[in-house]
């Protein structure tokens, strides 16, 4: 849908302000935030899983830490992107 939306937006100004109009609805808000939500927590996790990859958390406790720190930054991440978004 995204990339789409970015071909339509660059091919002419027509394409432009067509998307531009779209994506004001709550609804695509909703699902552009939807999915910037699960890239937004699948990035955090990566980084926890390569911060894992050099030594750092690996016991069962530093796991367990470890996951919900990973819900919390990404807790706060989404909302500030809901905060952008809307």
């Amino acid at each position: 849908m995204l990339l789409f939306a970015l071909d339509k937006s660059l091919s002419s100004e027509e394409g432009f302000a067509e998307v531009k109009a779209c994506l004001t609805s709550p609804l695509a808000k909703l699902i552009v935030w939807a999915l910037l939500s699960a890239l937004l927590y699948h990035l955090v996790a990566g980084v926890r899983h390569l911060i894992m990859d050099m030594g750092v958390g690996e016991s069962l406790e530093g796991g367990k830490l470890g996951s919900k720190i990973v819900i919390a930054v990404s807790a706060v991440v989404i909302v500030l992107a809901g905060v952008w978004i809307w």
